[in-house]
This record gives structure tokens, C-alpha cells and sequence, in this order.
């Protein structure tokens, strides 16, 4: 057992099983031996690599979507920007690079990462320089808020329910012989349909962050750019483990693997209408990248030099590659310009 892995099994000794979100948050942020305190996860030294660390041309269509929203809504001044979970901060970089072309938006902005690990605070600071780190959504100043999350919501704990004859069974971490397992608790009622068999995942966490998001660009402006792997009112088991770059068991090695789900966009989306603002449908990432000038900022950059541009390109956009699993979804103030390269959920009849 990894250390972790034996304090997870004292607890259940203790108190009984815990949930699938207990233990995702407790083998991503325990303060000792929680993976996101103990390691740089990412590149490929790390166990997983996101777009901005696959290419600039992540960053910087990310920077000039926002850029233009900013101009769209009067240039305010000063504004947020901000980012959760940034990893190494290299997509923050690249916005801000990107930003430096727009006339008084950089001299505007209060760059702001929401970040919960104190390594990663470092490397932060180390690449970025000194910028304003805080613990949660809730702590954003009050004004205009302008924000990007690549591969955030993925992270949050999810719970887990199976639809048994009785009802819906909630799916925990306990304990056998061999170590930690998965089982059911007793059956409760959710206003949801389903089949014998079929699993559901809710996060409560995430619908929370959005209405809070959503909540203040309503009330104040900015917009918020989502960029996740997931879909609209999903089914399945989507709880994953990744360790070295490849997929494992996600009760292995509690504290040493990456632990996500797939982002359900549909209450999110939901959540941000609650909140007052408008919403998009969700996109696949590579239709709208490529809606931004993509592929024509890969050619420049492989004609500056950069032999390995066009291949960036292709795993960013190809359906068989990031384009189609990730998908891009945008908040933005009722009455405003949509965000470049999206439209509102409700002119979209057949995603209401």
C-alpha cells in the first residue's frame, strides 16, 4: 500500500466506506501525500499533457477570444484574470503574451490563479512572476471577471450512483483482503432515469464553481471559457486513473495517479442560466480553434521555424486526436456579444 492508500483504509476501519468523492479529494489534495502536493504532473516527464503544453496556439486563441470579449464589453479597467487549476502557468503565458498586442489590457489586468497546491504555487510563481494566488472561486475580487479553465472541472470529486432494482445504490471506497474495492451503499431515490446497471456521476462542486462564475459575470461582466473532456447528460462510469501516461486502476496507487471524471457540460450550463447569465452549447475543441485562425497561426509559426507547428495543429483539432473529446463551453453577460466563436444554448433548440 502507498501511504496514502493506509490512510484511506484506517478511515474505513473507522467510520466505514467513503465515497468516490471523499476519495478523489483526498488522493488529489491531501495536504501530505495528495498527488497534486507532491509532484509537477505534467509534460512528459509528468503523467498526462494538456493543449497549452502541446502547443502556443492553445494559449494564444484562448487570450485573443478573451481579448475581444473585453474590447466587446467597453475595455473595462481593472478587471480580473483569471485562471483555476494552471498548472505550470504556461497557458496564462501565452494569454498574456497574446494580451500584450491589445492596447490597455495587460496594464488592466490582475492575473489571478485559484490554485489549492502549494508546489504548484511555486512553479507558478517561478514562470509567471508575481501574481495574486487564491484558495477558491469565492475569494474573486468584486469586478469584471475574465476567465479561463483548461481541464479544471475534470479534477473535481464526483459521486457515483448505479441504478440497482431498488432504486439508486451509491458507489464507495471500502475495503477487502486484498485492500481497497468498490461497493454499493444502500439504495436512495434520484429524480433520474435509468436502467439495471447503468451508472451516473453527479458533482456538485462544479455546478456550484459555474453559478458562482456565472453569478458575478452576470452582475459585474467579463466571460468564462471552459475547455474539458466530457458531454451533455452522460451515462457510464467515467472515473479514471492516469499514471506515466497510461491508464490504471484508480484505487492502485491513492496519492501517485491523476484521478478525473468526464465533465457533464449539461448542468453546468444550467447552472450559469440559473445564475443570469447567458451560456453557450458546448463545441468541440477543435471546431472552435479552428474557427479562431488556428490552423493559419500554425502555418505562421512553422514558416518562423517551429518544425513540429503543424503537428501541434493535428492533435489539438483532429476528431481522432483532442478535437472531439474535448469540448469548449463559454459564460458570458445577457445582452453582451457572445464570446468569438460561440453561440447562446437557447438559439440552439435541440440542446435545450
Amino acid at each position: 500500500m502507498t501511504p496514502l492508500a493506509e490512510i484511506i483504509a484506517q478511515r474505513i476501519r473507522a467510520t466505514g466506506p467513503i465515497t468516490l468523492a471523499d476519495y478523489m479529494e483526498l488522493c488529489l489534495l491531501h495536504p501530505r501525500y495528495g498527488y497534486y502536493a507532491t509532484r509537477d504532473p505534467f509534460g512528459q516527464a509528468g503523467d498526462f499533457t494538456t493543449a497549452p503544453e502541446i502547443s502556443q496556439i492553445f494559449g494564444e486563441l484562448c487570450g485573443l477570444a478573451l481579448a475581444q470579449t473585453w474590447m466587446d464589453q467597453g475595455r473595462p479597467a481593472p478587471f480580473t484574470l483569471a485562471e483555476p487549476g494552471p498548472g505550470r502557468g504556461t497557458l496564462m503565458a501565452d494569454m498574456l503574451r497574446a494580451m500584450r498586442a491589445v492596447p490597455g489590457m495587460f496594464k488592466a489586468a490582475d492575473v489571478t490563479l485559484i490554485e489549492a497546491s502549494p508546489h504548484l504555487r511555486g512553479v507558478q510563481s517561478e514562470n509567471l512572476g508575481d501574481v495574486r494566488h487564491l484558495d477558491g472561486i469565492e475569494e474573486l475580487p468584486d469586478k469584471p471577471l475574465f476567465m479561463m479553465a483548461n481541464e479544471f472541472f475534470d479534477a473535481l470529486p464526483v459521486r457515483q450512483f448505479q441504478r440497482v432494482e431498488e432504486g439508486w445504490a451509491e458507489r464507495v471506497v471500502g475495503l477487502d483482503k486484498d485492500g481497497l474495492r468498490m461497493g454499493l451503499a444502500p439504495p436512495v431515490d434520484l429524480p433520474r432515469a435509468g436502467r439495471i446497471g447503468d451508472i451516473v456521476e453527479d458533482c456538485s462542486a462544479a455546478v456550484a464553481i459555474i453559478e458562482a462564475i456565472a453569478g458575478r459575470i452576470a452582475a459585474r461582466g467579463g466571460a468564462a471559457i471552459i475547455v474539458d473532456y466530457g458531454g451533455w447528460n452522460g451515462y457510464g462510469d467515467t472515473f479514471q486513473a492516469l499514471r506515466a501516461h497510461a491508464p490504471e486502476d484508480p484505487l492502485a496507487h491513492p496519492g501517485e495517479a491523476d484521478l478525473t471524471a468526464h465533465v457533464d457540460f449539461a448542468p453546468l450550463a444550467a447552472a450559469a442560466i440559473r445564475a443570469g447569465a447567458e451560456v453557450s452549447r458546448p463545441l468541440h475543441q477543435g471546431d472552435w480553434l479552428l474557427s479562431l485562425g488556428a490552423e493559419a497561426r500554425a502555418r505562421r509559426l512553422a514558416d518562423a521555424g517551429d518544425a513540429g507547428a503543424m503537428d501541434a495543429l493535428r492533435r489539438l483539432t483532429r476528431p481522432d486526436e483532442m478535437g472531439h473529446l474535448f469540448k469548449a463551453m463559454a459564460i458570458w453577460p445577457k445582452g453582451a456579444l457572445p464570446v468569438p466563436g460561440f453561440d447562446a444554448l437557447r438559439h440552439h433548440a435541440d440542446d435545450a
